[in-house]
């Protein structure tokens, strides 16, 4: 049984009422019987909302962030019990930007992995080096320390985890990795879950998450260890994600 892909859309912090409904009802519209898993991850507000729009289609719920506490004075924060009352499947954790901009560390980013896992939610785990890093030659050590860090509090069930790979430097930037490129980094990353989880990491699920669009999803997705698609950009447009999906 082949592994089926998964082409995740990240709207990351865009969309109103009027544009989801549209959106999603296209993107409802248009899946027949997709022959790759497909998932939105949305902003909080809208959980609701598109909950109730992809109730019966191919199209999973995922949600941008997951808080490490389960409950409590965290003001802002929405914890994975919270995600779980509106269906939410998947959750993206330690995204590049959250790691930018609000200081999560590797430490965190396994808290929130250790999270979603206790609680039956996938976690999508982003790792990736920014230009200064490539440029600097670290690309190897700093996914494999991200990596490395949610493997060693997650050994026992890091199988039921989605890894996407997602070179900063490639990110809503238009530079894309070449197909060859984003191949060797996932290469590694499968070499260091087979270290972690043996007999299971062929069935983990790498995405790919740097500037994936229908002009060069196909390329990408033709590489060995690339599993599906971290969507940033191309998810909020339904022709653009549609074709990225057939593309899977």
């Amino acid at each position: 049984m082949k592994k089926r892909k998964l082409i995740a859309g990240n709207w990351k912090m865009n969309g109103s009422l009027a544009a989801n409904e549209a959106l999603v009802k296209a993107l409802v519209q248009g899946l027949h019987a997709p022959a790759c898993d497909v998932a939105v991850c949305v902003p909080a507000p809208y959980l609701a909302q598109v909950q109730s729009l992809v109730a019966g289609s191919p199209v999973a719920l995922g949600a941008q962030d997951v808080s490490a506490q389960p409950q409590g004075a965290f003001t802002g924060e929405q914890s994975v019990a919270m995600l779980k009352e509106f269906g939410v499947r998947y959750v993206i954790v330690g995204h590049s930007e959250r790691r930018q901009y609000h200081g999560e560390t590797n430490e965190l980013v396994a808290a929130k992995t250790a999270v979603a896992l206790a609680n039956g939610v996938t976690p999508i785990v982003c790792v990736g080096e920014t230009l200064a890093q490539r440029e600097a030659g670290q690309t190897e050590e700093i996914v494999k320390r991200q990596l490395a860090a949610v493997i060693h509090v997650n050994g026992h069930c890091i199988s039921e985890i989605v890894v996407a790979y997602e070179p900063v430097w490639a990110i809503g930037t238009g530079k894309t990795a070449t197909p060859g490129q984003a191949q060797a980094v996932h290469a590694l990353l499968r070499a260091q879950l087979h270290h972690a989880a043996s007999e299971h990491a062929s069935d983990i699920r790498i995405l790919y998450g740097g500037s994936m669009n229908a002009g060069n999803a196909a390329d990408l997705l033709a590489q060995p260890d690339i599993d599906g698609g971290l969507i940033g950009g191309a998810s909020l447009k339904a022709p653009d994600f549609l074709q990225i999906i057939a593309a899977a």
